[in-house]
């Protein structure tokens, strides 16, 4: 008996410890987080840096709207829309509580005046707006937010309206607000534009926007992201930072204080710049080009496909080591994108990544009469056939 209490204290030490065991494996201390749940991510390679509670189902507030912009921001790219367009806003929309930039039915306002309203001062009148643009009505434009979470594998998420605004079941996660972060501002990094605003204005400079993320201007480095907050969810936040090429996605969520949702999430982005670094990795020599076999040209250019951003702990980086495995030769027809070899990147014994080598342009293969040609004229230039 006496075993078995050890045994369940044992287990129950283990899951409270569980976002210190998270830190100590990396070999740093676990940080003091005032926040219930909270998740730290690498944006260029979404490896999870820090978290605590990450897959809490818990009220988002306002940081619903990262989604929102996500929509909106594909609808852009796809032609759907275009920032000069203006939207007539509707008395649905307009009616709208909470953080708002006081549309009226009928006004209009341009699509990327709606994008500085939703991005610096959360407006849920300028979100309806645009939702209602993009699917024809809230409820349509919630349909496609709740499809796209479940492409992006936010497993923790259910969506019911575009804005945060509190609703009973209306739930997500720290590490479903990363990935769909993520997916923002990787993607479409136009973003920062309306982001990174500390002070604007909208109708011809009657009404001032100050941003609701004090880290703009605070936290040196500061990209984004979005802030949230309601009597239910407290105060949230996806905090976007870069420095030194590497960006991180701070969540927080539930800090008891606006205050202490800001320190949160300066906490992790600094835990982050502090232990992780991006290295960018080459072969050590140009790729050479491989002989092809019965091809009209001898040769084929190989090159890597794609580049290399490899994601180390601090001082890590003199480990990095490459082994590189290329064809001698290649017989016609060759392909381009055809697969010619792989460059291995390790840190220290660890292999870290793989990286395929293609042909960077096809070859054709030679026809019958163009082998008799080419044997011909090395037969009489006398070079080796």
């Amino acid at each position: 008996m006496k075993r078995l209490l050890s045994l369940l204290l044992a287990a129950l030490a283990l899951t409270a410890a569980a976002p210190a065991a998270r830190a100590a494996q990396e070999g740093a201390a676990p940080l003091e987080l005032s926040c219930s749940s909270a998740l730290l991510m690498e944006k260029e390679t979404g490896t999870v840096l820090y978290e605590q509670n990450a897959h809490e189902q818990l009220e988002p507030a306002s940081v619903t709207k990262v989604m929102t912009l996500l929509l909106v921001m594909e609808a852009l790219d796809a032609g759907q829309l275009t920032l000069e367009e203006p939207v007539t806003v509707s008395a649905y929309a307009a009616g709208m509580g909470g953080s708002q930039v006081y549309l009226e039915e009928g006004e209009q306002m341009t699509v990327d005046e709606l994008l500085k309203c939703v991005t610096v001062v959360s407006g849920n009148d300028a979100a309806v707006a645009l939702a209602e643009r993009v699917a024809g009505s809230e409820s349509a434009f919630v349909d496609r937010m709740n499809r796209r979470a479940q492409e992006l594998g936010m497993a923790d998420t259910t969506f019911l309206n575009c804005t945060g605004l509190p609703a009973q079941g209306h739930v997500t996660s720290a590490y479903d607000i990363a990935l769909m972060s993520r997916e923002l501002i990787l993607n479409h990094p136009a973003i920062r534009d309306y982001a990174t605003i500390w002070m604007d204005s909208i109708r011809g400079g009657e009404f001032g926007l100050t941003n609701t993320n004090r880290l703009i201007r605070f936290y040196p480095g500061a990209t984004g992201l979005k802030t949230g907050s309601t009597d239910a969810a407290l105060y949230c936040m996806s905090a976007t930072a870069e420095r030194d090429g590497m960006e991180l996605i701070a969540v927080v969520m539930r800090a008891p204080t606006t205050a202490q949702r800001f320190e949160d999430a300066k906490a992790l982005l600094d835990y982050g710049f502090a232990h992780y670094a991006l290295a960018s990795v080459y072969p050590d020599a140009p790729l050479t080009p491989v002989e092809v076999l019965l091809g009209v040209q001898g040769q084929v250019q190989p090159q890597l496909a794609r580049d290399c951003r490899l994601l180390v702990r601090k001082g890590e980086e003199s480990q990095i080591s490459t082994r590189l495995t290329l064809a001698d030769n290649v017989e016609a027809p060759v392909d381009q994108g055809q697969t010619l070899g792989q460059l291995e990147v390790y840190v220290g014994d660890e292999l870290r990544d793989a990286v395929p080598i293609l042909a960077a342009q096809p070859v054709d293969r030679l026809s019958v009469p163009g082998i008799f040609s080419r044997m011909l004229e090395r037969l009489l230039l006398g070079r080796p056939a």
